[in-house]
Formats: C-alpha cells, sequence, structure tokens
C-alpha cells in the first residue's frame, strides 16, 4: 500500500520555522516539539505520529524527525518503549493563566436551589439510548441531510398528537416549527412582529430578564401589564400596554409567581387578540407538572389562529437537548420559517427522530409521570420543614411547577440572599424577577428551585434554606 495521508497514524500540527538547512529543519522542529509540550497544547501521555508519519506530512527527511524525537527523548520531554511508540513524558503541566473571575463571598456554591432547571440526574439515560438505537435504525438515509426547515416529519407529528392529548393543543404538524430551545423560538418571533411592523409587546410585571432582553434585542419595546392578588391583568392590555398588538404569557404555571391565569382572563386575553388583530406568545412554562390541582389546558386551545403555542423538553428532559418547538397559526407560520432560516440555527435530526420515537413509544409519558412524582415528593418536603424550621414563612405557587415563592418577613429578602451566599447556597429573591418597569411591587420573597438539586444533594440543600431563613 503506497503512503497516503490516510494511512500515516495520527495527525500533527507543528509550525517548525524557516531555516531550510537539515540543521536548521532538526532545530525547528525540536523547538515546536518542546514548544508544544511545555506550553499543555501536548498533554502527557499523547502518543506522538511515527517518524514515517510525520516526516510525510512535513516534507522532511525521517531522519531528521527521528533525530529530533531522540533530543527531546534525552532531555526527558518525550518517552520511547518499544511497542508503545513515542509519547509525551508524565511531568507537571502549568496550565495557561486565565483571567480571575469574581467568586462568592462564601465560596463557590454547594447547593442549588435556583429555579428553571429540572433535576439533571434524573434524565432517563437507558430509554433514551434505546430509543436512539431505535430511531437511527429506522432512519432513511435523507433524515441525515439539512431536512425540512420546519424540522423532522417524525417529531412534528409525534408532537401534534401529544400535544392534543396532554395540552389540549390544536396542533397540525404543518404548522409545527421544531426550535432549538424556547429562546430560539422567542427570537424568531421577535423578528417577525418586528418586521411586521410592531413596536411594543406586553409582558408579565415578573419574569425572566433573558426574554425580555431577546425581545429588546428584536428592536420591541416591553410594557410590562399589571399583577394582583389574582395573578397578571390581563385587561391592561386595553390600557397601559394597549400600544401593544403581542403579548408573551405563561398561563399554565406564572413565572415566578406560580399562579394559573384564572378562567375569565385567560377568556379576555383571547377575546382582545380576536378584536384587535392581537397575537399571544404562550410559554408553556412547567404545564406538565401539576400535583394539587386540574390540569390547565393551553391557552392555544381558545383561539388556534391568535396564539403561538411554545414548548420545550428542557424541563421535562433536559435544556442541554436544545430541543423546541412552536404550533403557528396559518398566517404566521411562513414568516416564522424564513426568520428561522435567516437565522440558521437549528437542532439536530438524530435527537429530533429519538425524541420522536420516545414520545411515540410511550417512555416519554412514563418519564413524566415518575418525574411528577418525585418532584411533589419534594415540595410536600419543603412545605414540612418551613412549617418545622421556619414557621414566620410561607410557600406559594405550589400547586404545579418546579418552584415555590418562599415569602419572608418585609424587608429581609437582601439580608437572606446574602446568608444564603455565606452559606454556600444558590438561591435568588423575587426582586431579581421584576420589570424593570412594572409599577406594583411584590412583598419580599425567594424563588427557591426545589426541582434543581441531584437527588443525593436535596436533603443538603433544604437543610441549608432552612438555616437562612428568618
Amino acid at each position: 500500500m503506497g503512503e497516503t495521508w490516510a494511512n500515516l497514524g495520527v495527525d500533527l500540527h507543528l509550525e517548525t520555522g524557516g531555516d531550510a538547512s537539515r540543521h536548521g529543519v532538526r532545530k525547528g522542529l525540536t523547538d515546536a516539539l518542546r514548544a508544544a509540550v511545555r506550553g499543555g497544547r501536548l498533554a502527557p501521555g499523547t502518543r506522538l505520529p511515527s517518524s514515517r508519519s510525520l516526516a510525510v506530512d512535513l516534507g522532511i527527511a525521517r531522519n531528521t524527525v527521528a533525530d529530533a524525537y531522540a533530543d527531546l527523548v534525552a532531555e526527558g520531554w518525550l518517552t520511547a518503549r518499544q511497542g508503545s511508540g513515542t509519547r509525551v513524558a508524565e511531568r507537571v503541566v502549568t496550565p495557561p493563566e486565565r483571567a480571575a473571575s469574581p467568586r462568592r463571598r462564601g465560596g463557590e456554591p454547594t447547593y442549588d436551589l435556583t429555579p428553571g432547571k429540572p433535576d439533571l440526574s434524573a434524565f432517563p439515560r437507558a430509554e433514551w439510548l434505546k430509543a436512539a438505537r431505535r430511531a437511527l435504525a429506522a432512519a432513511p438515509n435523507d433524515a441525515l441531510g439539512y431536512g425540512d426547515p420546519r424540522g423532522r416529519v417524525e417529531l412534528r407529528e409525534a408532537l401534534a398528537g401529544y400535544l392534543a392529548r396532554a395540552r389540549g393543543v390544536h396542533a397540525d404538524p404543518d404548522r409545527i416549527v421544531v426550535t432549538a430551545g424556547f429562546a430560539h423560538a422567542l427570537s424568531i418571533l421577535g423578528r417577525v412582529l418586528r418586521a411586521r411592523g410592531q413596536r411594543q409587546v406586553g409582558v408579565e410585571s415578573y419574569g425572566l430578564d433573558i426574554h425580555w432582553k431577546l425581545l429588546h434585542r428584536a428592536g420591541l419595546r416591553t410594557a410590562p401589564l399589571g399583577f394582583d392578588g389574582l395573578g397578571t391583568v390581563v385587561a391592561d392590555l386595553t390600557g397601559g400596554a394597549g400600544a401593544a398588538k403581542a403579548v408573551l404569557l405563561t398561563p399554565a404555571h406564572q413565572f415566578p409567581m406560580g399562579m394559573p391565569l384564572r378562567p375569565e382572563r385567560r377568556a379576555a386575553a383571547v377575546d382582545w387578540a380576536r378584536r384587535e388583530g392581537g397575537l399571544i406568545l404562550e410559554d408553556d412554562y412547567d404545564g406538565e407538572f401539576r400535583y394539587d390541582r386540574q390540569p390547565v389546558g393551553a391557552l392555544q386551545g381558545l383561539g388556534p389562529e391568535h396564539v403561538v403555542y411554545l414548548g420545550t423538553a428542557s424541563k421535562s428532559l433536559a435544556p442541554g437537548l436544545r430541543i423546541g418547538w412552536m404550533v403557528l397559526p396559518a398566517g404566521l407560520r411562513d414568516e416564522a420559517l424564513g426568520e428561522k432560516d435567516a437565522a440558521g440555527w437549528s437542532c439536530g435530526a438524530l435527537d429530533q427522530l429519538t425524541l420522536a420515537e420516545f414520545i411515540t413509544s410511550g417512555a416519554y409519558d412514563r418519564h413524566v409521570r415518575a418525574a411528577r412524582l418525585r418532584y411533589r415528593r419534594r415540595r410536600d418536603q419543603l412545605v414540612a420543614a418551613l412549617a418545622e424550621q421556619a414557621p414566620g414563612t410561607r410557600a406559594t405557587g405550589i400547586a404545579a411547577g418546579l418552584h415555590a415563592v418562599v415569602e419572608l418577613p418585609p424587608g429581609t429578602e437582601n439580608s437572606v440572599v446574602e446568608a444564603a451566599n455565606w452559606e454556600r447556597l444558590a438561591v435568588q429573591g423575587l426582586s431579581r424577577f421584576r420589570h424593570p418597569l412594572a409599577a406594583a411591587r411584590q412583598g419580599d420573597a425567594l424563588v427557591v428551585g426545589y426541582g434543581t438539586p441531584a437527588e443525593h444533594a436535596w436533603t443538603g440543600a433544604l437543610a441549608a434554606l432552612c438555616r437562612v431563613l428568618p
């Protein structure tokens, strides 16, 4: 067999200098190898190419490479043993200096109760792997191409069936667009609204600043709606946020306050959209995790032509999958696809096929039911611990979801967050989620993500929380 790049071993990038004499080439190669080892680019134990292979790659004599290797073996930079080739010697390597990063005063957090994340240790690895194998075995060859910008048809069909059954969504596979998560979908919709001449979007007075920033980045302003003891005041759509023809809502489980949008307010929001030609962006936040009440169906079921339904696998499975979806009104689909294509974001076809198989096989339903029981148990343990160890506090918004709002005595939120910092407990105050333009301010509280810790860390996280509460 002839000597080609395909059969000569591992690749190694080196810059050996410009001296073309034999001595100069040997010195340049030796210096380049020594620098790569000293700087850590070639880690201890790394196997180097054979002298023949590296000579062909660099276009130099094989003896020159062999001599350079011998020099570095003698210096202790490399080792050479019969049968194992030439390798980088084991030695202490000083890592490159990195800019110092600010640290918490109490050190890096030991426990994490920040909201918005599931227990990643509970990801169903074995079932997911089985689904991936079945999906890959059945996948047509064209599944590995660029494919339909809406996403794989297998996933869109699986989602249409699941969302109709479990969430009451009117979901035609032709109107579903698969995205790389919720933020990707919101970015697309923000650009669509701006291209339509929109200038402002109504938002809830408490929510995630990353969502507001995404809309701002699309050239839109955000106008917060009012909030009272019954939740978001959608009547403000015809008042303070009246200039907006679109609104972002979390009707199933408002984040972070934790209450569903009341039936009369759900109806009022859809009536506004019909009457004014408006658009509701429905973030189905935590819609699958309910404990003490009947399921709250998706708002989209009341007005499919005036509501964009937005969902993801981030809470039910894992955010690292980067899979979300939009169920769009017919008149919005092509515009959304155009903006998605312009942005160039997508998610892997194999993960889409795996999720489709995971849903259609029933594994997704089984996983969600098991997760629902696990998170309910944690919620109950949180409520019991507060009653016993911190009777001056109260948990609200706990009928569903993966977080609770723990109410605090007036004026104590900042001090409790600071105390948590010293306890190496990551937790966030309610004020962190207030829109800068919101008129009303809710009381002092913590937003406790009881779904976040791994199972082995939950007991310790709960104990740390109770230590810092008044």
